[in-house]
């Protein structure tokens, strides 16, 4: 994220001559909405006055950024004021403030805190500040921030060049992860939009934030845009544009047929309404039920991954360190050697995050912000076992509990809302910081207080099951879970899969991660080894590309065989489901056990029983390989 890429030449002021700090806020609000990235100018400055009320944005130094997050945002932007005689701005050092920018942020993301962060990181150098007050107009200014941060981040990208016509169709690609899919469904569609000489630019929703931002400019000027994304993404700016909501794979799979669409003008427009977004009800094209479920859980799961993997490996690394230092592997690691104890202490914080944040997010997804309270604190009393006769804790129901607080913890907040929309204009101002917190906890602890008894026999009846299953039960299971894997590669399967590994991690059942993380190891590996043997059988794009399939399969990343599938999936998936599940049920068979839930072979020194495991996946993937050497026919030249 660029400072540059933010700031616009009608959202500059130099020699500004504000009399007050409300006076200063209001002309920069002004630049914001001449930016022409503020849907409601009001609302905004509602925002802006908000965070001035918790205490001045006035940092010293003559400095002062004014910020906000809000649904009055269409695109995160920038407005910059210069002020030489300053303007009491209530700085914490009482001087006054002569170098003001101003930050609109919308509600989905934290874009605002990576910018606030660049800009007081590169404001503290005292001569960056007097040639920026010494400008002589908005070019030169421009050109200070741009040498400055080409000098202090030289690795940050820089917003594409887009063509003097513009941009024709724009995109937004986002998975769960933000890892593989993301950027193979935005490489996809930008090689598409080249072979059919149609100029497209494509942001990426990927793990490190949003990148190449669509601006306002490019929407309103542009002829569709295509959100590939099986997450929620900020949609507000595509108001009253054609827009094609779709999977993440189809961006992958049939990135010309997508594009097409959008020209020949097959898209629906899109209404937006509130904090909640619909498809024109003439277009016929509104998600289904079934798939809005899915991107609310993938919302969940994505935001949850990182408390997931982070505090899973820390407290793997504490049963390793137990381990090396002749502790019995009783599953009390973490006990016998104090740096053990530290990192099962470090990571339990985080991975105790893990359930409420699930439901958190999923209750964010459906009913927005204040959905968010609701799902982290259903989530909460899922993990302790809140009763009405125990609300301290009783019966946890775990996982479980924490998937009802966030759905319908979250429907139940946006019923509320809608019942909120009918009282007196007046509240609206108490709506979000009382009503609805109040209102939603309320809601949430009834529900959960009440639902926990049955959803915690539920959970600890299925936790008992997967601990007393038979030999032969747990290979079926792994069988199972490994070809998950590999039926979508990254799609509903495989996350389904994928969260009852985690779920059994939280339970303690570590056998079934190990065979959901093999499994899922299993077909890029098949794919890198089959382009290597049986190299007649691929295309050479494919036998190019084939060696890169190693290291995405031995780090986890089972969406490196898409395009493989997506070229053959009759021959290409049932091979790459029957190596994976063969892996998975040897990883059962043999004992396997994993307690980090992702990182492929950067986490087999936590893995239990770790030869036999390497042996699982060695056999699974070549028994991919095999059979991709003989479903595939030779490619013709």
């Amino acid at each position: 994220m660029r400072i540059v890429d933010l700031l616009k030449k009608d959202s500059i002021l130099l020699g500004g001559s504000p009399k007050s700090k409300s006076e200063a806020i209001d002309m920069l609000v002004e630049l914001q909405v001449k930016g022409g990235n503020i849907a409601d100018k009001d609302e905004y400055k509602k925002g802006i006055l908000a965070r001035e009320e918790k205490g001045s944005t006035a940092v010293g130094e003559g400095i002062a950024i004014p910020h906000a997050k809000s649904e009055a945002v269409k695109a995160p932007s920038l407005a910059a004021m210069t002020v030489p005689e300053g303007v009491d701005y209530e700085a914490l050092d009482d001087e006054p403030s002569n170098l003001l920018f101003m930050i609109a942020a919308p509600n989905d993301g934290d874009v605002h805190l990576e910018v606030l962060s660049q800009l007081m990181t590169i404001l503290m150098d005292e001569d960056f500040r007097e040639k920026l007050l010494n400008a002589k107009d908005k070019d030169e200014f421009l050109k200070i921030i741009d040498d400055m941060e080409n000098e202090k981040y030289p690795d940050e990208p820089k917003a594409e060049v887009k063509a003097a016509e513009g941009y024709k169709v724009l995109a937004v690609t986002a998975c769960p992860t933000g890892i593989a899919h993301t950027y193979m469904a935005a490489e996809a569609l930008e090689k598409a939009g080249k072979r059919l000489g149609i100029s497209i630019k494509v942001e990426t929703n990927g793990s490190g934030g949003a990148k190449n931002i669509l601006t306002d400019e490019e929407i309103a000027s542009c002829d569709g845009i295509i959100v590939a994304a099986d997450k929620t993404v900020e949609m507000a700016r595509f108001d009253g544009k054609k827009v094609i909501r779709t999977k993440v794979s189809d961006g992958i799979k049939i990135p010309d047929e997508l594009i097409n669409r959008i020209e020949s003008g097959d898209a629906p427009v899109y209404h937006h309404e509130g904090g909640k977004g619909s498809s024109s009800s003439s277009s016929g094209s509104d998600e289904s039920f079934g798939r809005k479920l899915y991107k609310h859980l993938m919302n969940g799961v994505s935001n949850m991954l990182p408390f997931t993997v982070a505090g899973g490996i820390f407290i793997a690394l504490a049963f390793l360190i137990d381990s090396l230092g002749g502790a019995p592997q009783d599953g009390d690691f973490g006990t016998h050697l104090a740096a053990a104890a530290w990192f099962k202490t470090i990571g339990g914080y985080a991975f105790n995050f893990m359930i409420p944040i699930l439901a958190g997010y999923i209750g964010k997804s459906i009913a927005d912000r204040p959905g968010l309270l609701v799902g982290m604190a259903g989530g909460a009393m899922a993990v302790s076992g809140a009763t009405f006769a125990a609300p301290g804790g009783d019966v946890p129901s775990g996982f479980l509990g924490a998937l009802l607080a966030g759905f319908i913890g979250g429907f139940l907040m946006l019923a509320l809302e809608k019942l909120c929309d009918k009282m007196p204009k007046a509240l609206n101002g108490i709506k979000p910081v009382l009503i609805y917190p109040l209102g939603g906890l309320g809601i949430v602890a009834i529900m959960m207080c009440a639902v926990n008894p049955i959803m915690g026999l539920l959970n600890a009846g299925l936790a008992d099951f997967l601990t007393n299953m038979g030999d032969t039960s747990k290979i079926l299971l792994g069988c199972i879970l490994g070809a998950m894997m590999s039926i979508d590669m990254g799609g509903p399967f495989n996350k389904a899969a994928y969260v009852f590994g985690t779920a059994a991690i939280a339970s303690g059942n570590f056998d079934i991660m190990a065979a959901v993380m093999v499994g899922g190891m299993v077909p890029p590996i098949a794919i890198a080894l089959a382009t290597t043997f049986f190299r007649n059988k691929f295309t050479e794009d494919e036998r190019k590309n084939g060696p890169v399939n190693y290291i995405m399969g031995l780090s986890f990343i089972t969406e490196g065989a898409i395009p493989y599938a997506a070229a053959d999936p009759g021959r290409v998936i049932p091979a790459c489901m029957i190596g994976a599940g063969t892996a998975g049920a040897l990883s059962m068979a043999f004992g396997c056990t994993l307690r980090a839930p992702h990182g492929g072979i950067f986490v087999f020194p936590v893995v239990g029983n770790p030869i036999m495991y390497v042996l699982a996946l060695v056999i699974g993937s070549v028994v991919g390989m095999l059979l991709l050497g003989l479903f595939k026919k030779k490619v013709t030249k």
